[in-house]
């Protein structure tokens, strides 16, 4: 038995790791995963398709060969992924994590997946085609910017967890509130159905602004150096220009690139400050959530993977105790059932 010890019978111990773009939340799980006896499902809206490898800096091979990994790779790029499609597969892995008596470890930075899945979604109204289609006719006007500001109008708050050029998830957010008729990120709070089962500890890196960006800069331009232009191509030829996924930040920059509106150096740029802007909403995200506990430094810090590894050492023994003791009041009880039964005859 793994020093996790997960009982399907109580409230089992999971763990999440949020955080910014860069901040080491891989790094971090890993460590855990290894010392704790768990496996990683991760918590990335890009990670989720096939192909895309250089761009959403999965976890290397040799980390997937340390530690089994979760909600890598579901979807091909043309493919759509909703928050709840990744929210329903990442339930299903963590309640397999936990039958094979391993500790569930979700570790990523997309706010909305992890609400996702923790909290659970409201239902969202019927499609609308005919505003669905009047905003894409916009959008190729005006770009996609355009409709970042009107959602910013309507919903600041959603509009913060949407980048700029992700068009299909801006027009679904549009289309939702004015479908309703009140605010999508309101409407969130309603009719959820909140993961149950878990006795959930949730911390959150948060590393200084000046390192977590030299950090970012140098990721972004490594991904260029490794073959982003090359994996992009690859993905145009295979699924086309319009491929939703393609939209993502560096893989927006690189086809940049192919089609001859940036040079290498200006896609470089325009990536590192598009990552530096998304690592400040994700911290402005995981801020708002009153259940984080923050960690001060980065993932691959010992000494910060010290206190890590305390925090959810004590997190795991607290949930097996609170298991001990339920199965114990469970046996009193039931033993004082038969004693009552047996003065009645």
């Amino acid at each position: 038995m793994t020093e996790a010890n997960v009982r399907n019978d109580v409230d089992s111990p999971l763990l999440v790791l949020a955080g910014p773009t860069a901040s080491g939340k891989t790094s971090l799980a890993v460590m855990l995963a290894e010392k704790l006896g768990g496996e990683i499902v991760s918590c990335d809206s890009v990670a989720v398709y096939r192909l895309m490898d250089i761009g959403s800096a999965k976890p290397s091979a040799e980390e997937r060969e340390r530690v089994s990994h979760h909600c890598l790779d579901l979807y091909w790029p043309d493919e759509a992924c909703t928050a709840g499609d990744y929210a329903r597969h990442a339930r299903a892995a963590i309640a397999a994590i936990r039958g094979r008596g391993k500790l569930p470890i979700v570790a990523g930075g997309t706010g909305l997946y992890l609400r996702a899945l923790i909290e659970g979604l409201a239902p969202a109204p019927p499609r609308d085609e005919e505003l669905r289609e009047r905003l894409r006719e916009r959008a190729a006007r005006r770009g996609s910017g355009w409709l970042h500001r009107v959602l910013q109008r309507l919903d600041a708050r959603a509009a913060g967890l949407i980048h700029a050029n992700d068009t299909p998830k801006l027009i679904r957010s549009i289309e939702v509130t004015l479908s309703a008729r009140k605010p999508q990120s309101e409407q969130w709070q309603e009719g959820r159905e909140a993961l149950r089962g878990y006795r959930v500890m949730q911390l959150a890196l948060g590393p200084e602004r000046e390192p977590l960006y030299e950090r970012i800069n140098q990721r972004a331009a490594g991904m260029f150096d490794r073959g982003l232009v090359a994996e992009t191509d690859m993905l145009r030829s295979r699924f086309g220009e319009d491929c939703r996924a393609l939209t993502s930040l560096g893989y927006l920059q690189a086809l940049a690139v192919l089609r001859g509106e940036l040079t290498l150096a200006e896609a470089t740029l325009a990536a590192q400050q598009g990552h530096r802007n998304y690592a400040k909403r994700q911290l402005t995200w995981f801020r708002g959530q009153a259940t984080m506990r923050w960690l001060q430094g980065f993932g691959d810090d010992k000494a910060l993977q010290e206190e890590a590894l305390t925090l959810a050492r004590t997190h795991v023994e607290s949930a097996a105790l609170s298991g001990s003791n339920a199965s114990l009041e469970s046996s009193v009880s039931l033993e004082s059932d038969v004693l009552d039964d047996s003065e009645l005859r």
